[in-house]
């Protein structure tokens, strides 16, 4: 690693640390997750997501996706019957994602573009995912692997390069000569597993969405067949996007 790119990385490092400055709004993001934390009345969890209206309706619309792909057979039909079939993990998974999302179309050029194409290939991802279960549950009548946690672990593949991308744009905004973005390229390549897990980490994320990310990009071995990581690592794959090559 070059002198630049060890403080780069050092500076990185600081800026992915601050949840804040990664995340932005966390005005319904905060007392969600501690709700969700607290085992609250569902009434208080509705109450909280109701308060941003297009935070609602997009957990609405996350909440449909595998009725459209045929896996789940009951529309949800209201923000209530959304939260109560996706659960306390998918509906902090999926804020937490819709929040991430809202700060990366706020970055200046060329980074948004960047950071959308990976978001793009995040959702890709995503629908191959509940594509292969769909097609796996025609066969297989014994998984249980829950929709909605693997679209939530699909929407995280790519995590450590949007956030890094994400920090990068903070930094060259901050410096008199912006950095080459091959250096962040070179970061990203070298750096990727540590700067996927240091998010991970220092963003609050639960800790099962850390371990299936590890099982799905082949850094971590299970003996659980209803693991939505394996089915993300097949798709990971054969994008040749894993990690740690099979």
């Amino acid at each position: 690693m070059t002198k630049l790119e060890q403080q780069v990385l050092t500076q990185v490092h600081a800026i992915i640390g601050n949840e804040e400055q990664v995340i932005g709004r966390r005005g319904i993001l905060i007392p969600l997750k501690k709700a969700l934390i607290n085992e609250a009345n569902i009434r208080v969890v509705i109450d909280t997501v109701s308060a941003d209206p297009a935070l609602a309706a997009h957990l609405l619309l996350r909440s449909n996706t595998a009725h459209a792909a045929g896996i789940v057979l009951t529309k949800s039909r209201s923000v209530k019957d959304a939260l109560i079939r996706l659960g306390q993990v998918n509906i902090y998974r999926y804020a937490f994602s819709f929040y991430l999302k809202e700060r990366l179309d706020e970055l200046s050029e060329p980074y948004k573009k960047l950071v959308q194409g990976y978001w793009e290939l995040n959702e890709n991802i995503a629908m191959d995912c509940i594509a292969l279960i769909r097609e796996e549950s025609a066969t297989n009548t014994s998984s249980k692997i829950d929709a909605d946690e693997m679209q939530t672990l699909a929407l995280f593949s790519v995590f450590g390069q949007v956030i890094t991308l994400t920090a990068f744009a903070y930094l060259n905004a901050e410096l008199p000569r912006p950095v080459s973005l091959k250096v962040l390229k070179s970061l990203i390549d070298k750096q990727q597993q540590q700067l996927s897990l240091e998010a991970f980490e220092s963003l609050g994320l639960d800790d099962d969405l850390r371990e299936e990310f590890l099982i799905a990009h082949n850094l971590r071995q299970t003996q659980n067949p209803d693991s939505p990581g394996l089915v993300l690592r097949r798709v990971l794959s054969k994008r040749g996007l894993l990690i740690n090559p099979l």
